[in-house]
């Protein structure tokens, strides 16, 4: 099976991560022949685009589906259907990631890597750090012996550790810097896309601000683009160039991190910043407050999913889902008032 796909002589413009589409279903099985009786719809046509050296930010609710749209395009998740395409150079061929075989995917993954959100989770207790980060080094071929160790030593200098920590155990280190030894991890085949699954949502504020401006440093230094994966708005403000919001396995909102944040559109967005804390006491804020829970992702409501808790809903929201509106060429948003309207729905 081919999994090239050529490109054409505009291929300049390509962004390094093309999503179409994205939909990844988990079955629900009942009754003792364990007969297929639904699917639990995690995410459910998402399409967007991660540009070269840029950082993407997928926000929103937990359980909207943000960490399984992140681990389909590594195909860590199988997804249902859909397509990402990855131009690894900027005028070389594509590559569909969901059609690639198991040996093809491998080699693939040089340029493919996750942060995840547990630092303690995800080394594995029983081997040294050096060895967490040089195994990667040796499967792909990259680096054995002493070149490995250097390597290794010079990625964890590289993200604020010493080198002499390779000898050491995960359980000997923090939370700050067990994510420090992830990202060294992630760093060790010079990626060029990696995700990074509510990389800092686990640790303290003070450190998650380290960790946010390491990881732009790195970007900076390595040409990287990150889909950055996070529950809180605020946390993403630093570090996006563009932020798309997620509502029940469905992108209701993408624009530029300044557009977002200065006009939403969408009234959930509206609502995730209403409840951003604001430094100055002083100012008052219109606290947005949502009535109801989040709908089963099992049967979804028809429409637009947000009409059951959205203050502003029409009856045209309960039977037709809203299709993205422009409001400048990197604004778009899903909701049929704003469509009206022609700007931002107002709650």
């Amino acid at each position: 099976m081919s999994t090239k796909v050529q490109t054409s002589t505009a291929s300049a413009a390509k962004p390094l991560l093309e999503v179409r589409d994205l939909k990844t279903y988990f079955p629900v099985r009942r009754g003792l022949l364990q007969r297929h009786v639904g699917d639990v719809k995690a995410v459910d046509g998402v399409s967007f685009d991660v540009g070269r050296q840029q950082t993407l930010s997928l926000v929103g609710e937990s359980g909207c589906g943000k960490t399984t749209v992140g681990r389909s395009i590594l195909r860590l998740v199988p997804p249902t259907s859909g397509s990402a395409v990855l131009y690894p150079e900027a005028q070389g061929p594509a590559v569909d990631l969901f059609q690639l075989g198991s040996s093809e995917l491998r080699r693939q993954r040089r340029d493919l890597q996750i942060i995840f959100q547990d630092p303690f989770a995800s080394l594995n207790p029983r081997i040294t750090v050096g060895s967490a980060i040089g195994e990667a080094l040796a499967v792909h071929g990259i680096a054995k012996g002493d070149a490995a160790q250097d390597l290794v030593a010079a990625l964890l200098e590289r993200v604020g550790l010493r080198a002499a920590a390779a000898n050491r155990y995960p359980h000997e280190f923090s939370g700050g810097q067990r994510q420090r030894i992830g990202i060294a991890r992630a760093l060790a085949l010079r990626p060029k896309f990696i995700v990074c699954d509510e990389a800092v949502s686990a640790l303290d504020v003070s450190i998650q601000a380290q960790v946010v401006n390491l990881l732009k440093d790195l970007q900076g230094e390595f040409g990287l683009s990150y889909l950055f994966i996070a529950h809180d708005i605020s946390v993403v403000k630093y570090i996006s160039d563009r932020i798309a919001v997620m509502y029940l396995g469905r992108i209701v909102e993408t624009a530029s991190t300044i557009e977002l944040f200065e006009r939403p559109a969408h009234p959930y967005t509206q609502a995730l910043l209403s409840a951003v804390p604001h430094p100055d006491p002083k100012l008052r804020k219109k606290r947005i407050l949502l009535q109801g829970d989040v709908p089963s992702p099992i049967s979804p409501p028809t429409g637009c999913h947000f009409h059951t808790r959205c203050p502003v809903a029409v009856a045209r929201c309960r039977t037709e889902y809203p299709a993205p509106t422009s409001l400048s060429p990197s604004h778009q948003a899903a909701c049929h008032l704003v469509e009206e309207r022609g700007g931002p729905a107002i709650l």
